[in-house]
């Protein structure tokens, strides 16, 4: 889920009839098929009418139509969400996703063929990489930041996420001086970026990391961090207890690649602009929408998209594209000959 950034809603656009759905119906949906079809259809399609990024440009009619004609054979409830996948596709929403429990439903994605990625990105991403801070060489710290997915997007929740991760950066910026930082956003395909950006605080700083940008591209919200908090519009998403001292002055490099994608994209985002930064390796996924999280009937919920992600400059990039290109030279088993890390090490020691 996002993905590019998750804000939360008051769910204004939500009628209490749907609102009010018996989660358990899922449970009795082959019984209720028809008509567990057709309640989960309309709150989607009131969903998206009401906040999806490209409404405007969009004939509901016939979409709605013909997505419901698409769906008259259905005999099962379960089955029938593949429909969301036809219905997506239609009005190319790339980056919105539907979950109901276990199960995700996005639009139809092409394979990348395997000569684009190397094998060492493979088979490190395989092995569900998990975060990571070590020092290399012990000179530089490194930070391996993958994609975070979680279904209870409370504050609470994320602040414990985020404390967490923080903590382990905290343990090596203060248990040695360092020359600078790396971190690696190769495995960070998407989820929840709020952990990310608060674990990553001491490298921001107190200020202005995102912006938020409606159908126009005009900028309309920014994200800030102030004291550990995370905040959006005066509301405080998530926090942490900061220790130490900042790394906001300190050498950074960010390492992307082309599955970088969504809240990968926003943490490389809010690098955007500081000082002392680099970016090396591939072109990002292209995901630099922002997603709102919205609950639908049966326990589910759809990440919608509803406007664009900027730099904190409000500056709008399709693709981060990193400064320095290093493609198919990745090295996970030794880092330090991992390409991406070698031109990394050059610009910390500022050659």
């Amino acid at each position: 889920m996002r993905a590019s950034a998750i804000a939360f809603l008051l769910f204004l656009i939500y009628t209490a009839g749907f609102a009010q759905t018996n989660h358990n119906e899922i449970d009795k949906s082959v019984s209720l098929t028809a008509d567990s079809i057709n309640v989960f259809y309309k709150a989607l399609f009131k969903t998206l009418k009401a906040g999806y990024i490209d409404r405007k440009s969009i004939d509901w009619k016939t979409v709605e139509d013909q997505t419901f004609l698409n769906l008259r054979p259905y005999t099962n409830f379960k089955s029938s969400l593949k429909e969301i996948t036809n219905l997506f596709d239609k009005i190319n929403a790339n980056h919105c996703q539907v979950y109901m429990g276990e199960e995700k439903y996005t639009v139809t994605r092409k394979a990348i063929a395997k000569n684009l990625y190397s094998a060492q990105w493979k088979n490190k991403y395989d092995s569900k990489p998990a975060f990571e801070v070590k020092v290399l060489d012990g000179k530089y710290g490194y930070i391996l930041m993958p994609g975070m997915v979680f279904s209870d997007h409370s504050a609470a929740h994320i602040s414990e996420i985020a404390q967490s991760l923080y903590n382990e950066i905290v343990m090596v910026k203060t248990a040695q001086k360092l020359e600078g930082w790396i971190l690696d956003l190769r495995f960070n395909t998407g989820g929840n970026s709020a952990p990310m950006l608060l674990a990553l605080y001491d490298f921001l700083g107190d200020t202005i990391i995102w912006g938020e940008l409606n159908e126009h591209k005009k900028l309309v919200g920014k994200y800030k961090l102030v004291k550990g908090k995370y905040i959006h519009k005066s509301q405080t998403i998530a926090s942490i207890i900061p220790n130490g001292e900042s790394l906001d002055k300190v050498k950074v490099v960010l390492i992307t690649g082309m599955f970088t994608g969504s809240s990968g994209e926003v943490t490389a985002l809010t690098f955007k602009g500081r000082q002392k930064t680099i970016f090396i390796g591939e072109k990002t996924a292209g995901y630099t929408t922002s997603n709102v999280t919205c609950p639908l009937p049966f326990n589910s919920i759809i990440a919608l998209t509803t406007g664009y992600d900027s730099d904190r400059n409000g500056n709008y990039h399709q693709y981060i594209t990193p400064d320095i290109v290093v493609s198919k030279k990745d090295n996970f088993e030794d880092l330090m000959s991992d390409a991406n890390v070698k031109e990394a090490v050059k610009f910390i020691r500022g050659m």
